[in-house]
């Protein structure tokens, strides 16, 4: 057994060190520009505080169901905020990306970048991905916290066999039937939160109630008001 922890160990010593290393810019003799506004001045002079709440978990788990209706809800409270969806961006800003698992933590570290910038400009920014490794999400949130910006955590709880009888898109079926490989929860690993902010779920909650807990937990650490 010694064996094969100190195997586990040197293991997510090597992962984590990739991650610190692909992270890290291939340009060389670019200079970090501070510009003339603070975040501080930034935020009191919009009157907001931002965030990133990241909604991971199962396909057809409700997490983009609920970050859409969430972004209604904060819009209509005069918020300022905003949606990156996990198909969305495959779209664009990640078009040449698949789903290898070096693909998958590429896509994942884009959009913690891109969730940071939107967090920095003090906007509610709500990230919508299965991001199934676990050391993909941390990175995302390490981004945050290295610039001082609050990352939240919000499992969407789904058990694999409702989220497989909803099934919108049909994904599951195609999946037990071959026809997509590496699909997350069939031939592919979730490797669930061990310690979210927030968990939801949709199996035991209404999309409006899984939203009324996300507003609770916002006003709970001041980032919207009552």
């Amino acid at each position: 057994w010694i064996i094969a922890w100190v195997t586990l160990i040197l293991l997510f010593s090597s992962l984590n060190s990739s991650i610190l290393m692909s992270s890290a810019p291939k340009s060389t003799n670019i200079h970090w520009h501070e510009g003339n506004v603070t975040r501080e001045e930034r935020w009191g002079s919009l009157g907001v505080k931002g965030v990133t709440l990241w909604f991971t978990g199962l396909s057809a788990s409700g997490k983009s169901t609920i970050a859409s209706a969430l972004e209604q809800v904060l819009a209509q409270r005069k918020v300022f905020t905003y949606r990156l969806d996990g198909d969305n961006v495959r779209f664009g800003l990640n078009n040449n990306l698949g789903f290898s698992p070096e693909d998958r933590q590429e896509n994942i570290r884009r959009v913690g970048e891109v969730a940071k910038l939107f967090a920095d400009s003090g906007c509610v920014t709500m990230a919508s991905f299965i991001s199934p490794y676990a050391l993909d999400r941390l990175g995302a949130r390490k981004a945050h916290e290295d610039s001082g910006l609050d990352f939240y955590e919000v499992w969407v709880n789904t058990p694999l066999e409702v989220c497989e009888e909803r099934d919108p898109k049909g994904l599951y079926k195609k999946a037990r039937a071959g026809e997509i490989k590496g699909f997350t929860g069939i031939d592919a690993p979730y490797e669930e939160p061990e310690a979210a902010e927030l968990i939801l779920s949709t199996k035991e909650h209404s999309i409006d109630e899984c939203v009324q807990q996300v507003i609770d937990f916002l006003i709970k650490k001041g980032v919207i008001s009552e």
